[in-house]
């Protein structure tokens, strides 16, 4: 797997920034109902280790635990989603792909939830598409082997 960095990234008003010191150069698109109802559409993502990651504004970021398994971050200033974390795991933050301030280099590699996309959705290339069931598999086998 290839890394980037450092990069940048902000919400809209910029109470909260960040400096991601690495991220894999792979983004994702998720298309399950708590992506979609979050973002208002799939929400594209990058992964950035927990130990390259630095916040400046942390008091202004509002956690909201979603699930039993995730939590998501705002700023509670403007609204705009940050990332996602996974309870329990320190593996990183998979924060959304539009609060960078440089997307170059990073390529989509993978659709999550594919069965769960409304039918007007089609990003092109040639990438990965799992179905929930698919993807559950993979995230239950990597979890099992932490």
């Amino acid at each position: 797997m290839t890394t980037l960095g450092p990069r940048e990234g902000r919400c809209l008003c910029g109470a909260v920034r960040y400096l991601a010191a690495e991220l894999l150069n792979h983004l994702h698109a998720c298309h399950c109902a708590n992506c979609r109802h979050i973002s208002g559409s799939a929400t594209i993502t990058a992964h950035v280790p927990f130990a390259a990651m630095q916040i400046e504004g942390a008091e202004n970021v509002v956690i909201y635990a979603s699930s039993d398994w995730a939590t998501r971050s705002f700023c509670g200033r403007c609204g705009t989603g940050l990332w996602y974390r996974s309870v329990g795991n320190d593996a990183g933050y998979i924060i959304s792909a539009g609060t960078l301030d440089d997307l170059t280099g990073l390529v989509l590699t993978q659709e999550i939830y594919v069965d769960c996309k409304p039918d007007g959705y089609a990003f092109a290339g040639d990438h990965a598409r799992l179905t929930r069931a698919e993807f559950e598999a993979t995230w239950n086998e990597t979890a099992g082997s932490e």
